[in-house]
């Protein structure tokens, strides 16, 4: 095989940013991980990117530009056919269309394909992961924000262009203010940014918590999923409290999808989902079943199998 046949993909996300390069059975030949950018827009990001990518191609022992294509999921809206992204509200200063397909090519190199980046991750677990024995599929990814993906027998499902948005279905009425600007979503709860917005909030009216503590010594500048995980871990309250509010909020939206669509899997992933593994994603599952209508024949819920290098593999599916 000629390095020409490799392909990379990268995932683009609210705090990193994983490129991989793989060859023609995706199986993974280098990776490369770096944070996202906090500030300088979408140049910013799109140059985080590109280096991302030339890291990763550099440990197959390629280059990037010779890379036969690389798909990037992006959140925010994604034109894939005009190669723009815009809303991206967990990115900085990201919300006209930008021109990301055509700016990383000129930075790296090869042709770019850009797709939603939680719909390129449960197409990957779809076809080679947790569901690769189903026929349809909901992923719901678990990490600064929320998002969702469908495949409906066997075809992903889009709807008129944003399809299977789960993060900002509604789970409690006029309920706390999402990042989107609108109440009650489940990203209100369960999304990390607006879980990190509660745990400030409380902590500045009197509440306990390890979780600002950890963080300093892990030297970040936010409450990523590994902090959390170690709070988890040393039983701190606020910790819990807050992982407990987001558990029952995805579940009740799961549910909900379930009961509208009979769906037979749901694979969680993202950074909290897969962080937290497989403990918490039975107490979403246990949540859930006080909210099915069908509740003697639930949905098997696993996570995801291709952890934090799923979305970057399923972006690899978009490149011909």
């Amino acid at each position: 095989m000629t390095k020409r046949a490799h392909t990379g993909g990268i995932d683009l996300g609210g705090t990193k940013i994983q490129a991989v390069v793989v060859d023609a059975e995706r199986e993974v030949l280098g990776e490369a991980r770096r944070a996202t950018p906090t500030e300088g827009g979408p140049e910013a990001v799109a140059r985080e990117m590109a280096a991302a990518l030339a890291e990763a191609a550099e440990s197959a022992g390629s280059d990037a530009a010779r890379l036969a294509g690389v798909g990037v999921g992006s959140p925010g809206t994604v034109n894939a056919e005009a190669g723009t992204v815009e809303n991206a509200s967990n990115l900085p200063d990201w919300l006209d269309p930008f021109p990301l397909a055509a700016r990383l090519e000129e930075i790296a190199g090869p042709p770019v394909r850009l797709g939603n980046d939680v719909q390129v991750a449960v197409d990957a677990e779809f076809e080679l992961g947790a569901a690769r024995d189903q026929t349809s599929l909901l992923g719901v990814f678990w990490g600064t924000g929320v998002g969702g993906g469908l495949i409906l027998d066997g075809k992903p499902w889009l709807g008129r262009g944003s399809g299977a948005e789960f993060g900002h279905m509604v789970v409690v009425e006029g309920g706390a203010r999402c990042p989107c600007g609108r109440r009650g979503c489940v990203e209100a709860y369960a999304g990390r940014g607006a879980m990190e917005a509660r745990a400030r909030k409380l902590q500045k009216h009197g509440r306990k918590t390890k979780l600002f503590e950890i963080m300093e010594k892990r030297e970040r500048v936010r409450l990523q999923s590994g902090i959390w995980a170690r709070a988890l871990e040393s039983e701190d309250k606020l910790a819990i409290e807050l992982v407990d509010r987001a558990v029952e909020a995805l579940a009740a939206g799961i549910a909900s999808a379930v009961n509208l669509l009979d769906i037979g899997a749901v694979v969680i992933g993202g950074g909290l989902g897969t962080r937290l593994g497989e403990p918490y994603v039975e107490k979403i599952a246990r949540a859930m079943q006080p909210h099915l209508f069908v509740d003697d024949n639930p949905p098997d819920v696993s996570v995801a199998a291709l952890g934090d290098l799923g979305g970057a593999i399923g972006a690899t599916l978009l490149v011909d």
